[in-house]
């Protein structure tokens, strides 16, 4: 889940929607199969005098951490990630859990790079040099983050993200891997948010983006929470928070969204090989 828009707190966020991150944990709708999220979670978020984000990170489940609950109703952040960890493979440690941070970025992602172990070598020795010695875990979820770095994330968030995809399909061509990449990632670098849906068998999982709040006001007048958000507030969620129809814009399958305040476009979204 990510949130943009004014200054809200954090508890506001994680807590008190209906069906809430915390609640997706332990409940998912949309999960694949996946019935549970319980190998950790993280928080990443911006403070509204501070360009550099901080995170908080831990490895139990989200639903059962007193930590989360204490720090939560004391965050006040214009833009949040948080993600609930369901792991495929890789240790559950904190230096795995998502998101991910480098600088004045974000990233976190839903999905695997299938057979990671047997691809791990090669993507991350594609890794830049100045970057490499940056990375802390042992996941593809990190990994894909750093390639997307190497690519030019910081200069151009879509042309990054398409050329490490390419690459990440590349590798797993070569080590003939049917379907390498399956991906609904999100970056951020405090002021705009970028997501992609995309997956190498066209069969991705859920993302979705708020639609104007005005607009869903309109529908549903009686609503008292939506007064409470700003008219640029925007969520991106693998589940929609509630059950309002009319609410959410589902994703397009290989598509990418840019979301920031008071806007947001859809656009088409194909893997580059890098040069």
């Amino acid at each position: 889940m990510a949130y943009l828009g004014d200054p809200i707190l954090a508890d506001d966020l994680l807590f008190r929607p209906e069906h809430s991150i915390i609640d997706q944990s332990l409940h998912p709708r949309l999960g694949g199969g996946i019935t549970t999220n319980g190998d950790g979670f993280g928080i990443g978020w911006y403070s509204p005098d501070n360009s550099s984000p901080a995170v908080f990170k831990s490895t139990h489940p989200a639903w059962n951490d007193e930590n989360l609950r204490e720090v939560a109703p004391r965050i006040r952040t214009p833009l949040l990630f948080a993600h609930v960890r369901a792991s495929s493979g890789t240790p559950v440690q904190r230096s795995n859990c998502h998101p991910f941070r480098s600088g004045r970025w974000l990233w976190m992602h839903n999905g695997s790079l299938a057979e990671f172990p047997r691809v791990r070598h090669d993507l991350q020795m594609a890794v830049d040099p100045s970057l490499y010695p940056l990375l802390e875990g042992n996941t593809d979820t990190e990994t894909l983050f750093f390639l997307a770095l190497t690519f030019g994330l910081t200069d151009d968030p879509p042309a990054a993200v398409a050329r490490a995809v390419g690459f990440v399909e590349q590798v797993g061509s070569r080590h003939e891997i049917e379907h390498p990449v399956h991906m609904t990632a999100a970056a951020t670098d405090g002021e705009s948010i970028w997501v992609f849906r995309y997956s190498s068998e066209k069969a991705t999982s859920s993302l979705y983006f708020s639609n104007d709040v005005a607009q869903v006001r309109r529908l549903y007048p009686d609503l008292q929470s939506l007064e409470r958000l700003g008219t640029d507030t925007r969520f991106i969620v693998s589940e929609p928070l509630r059950d309002l129809p009319g609410a959410w814009t589902d994703v397009p399958e290989a598509s990418w969204a840019l979301i920031r305040r008071g806007q947001q476009e859809v656009h088409p979204f194909e893997p580059t090989v890098p040069a």
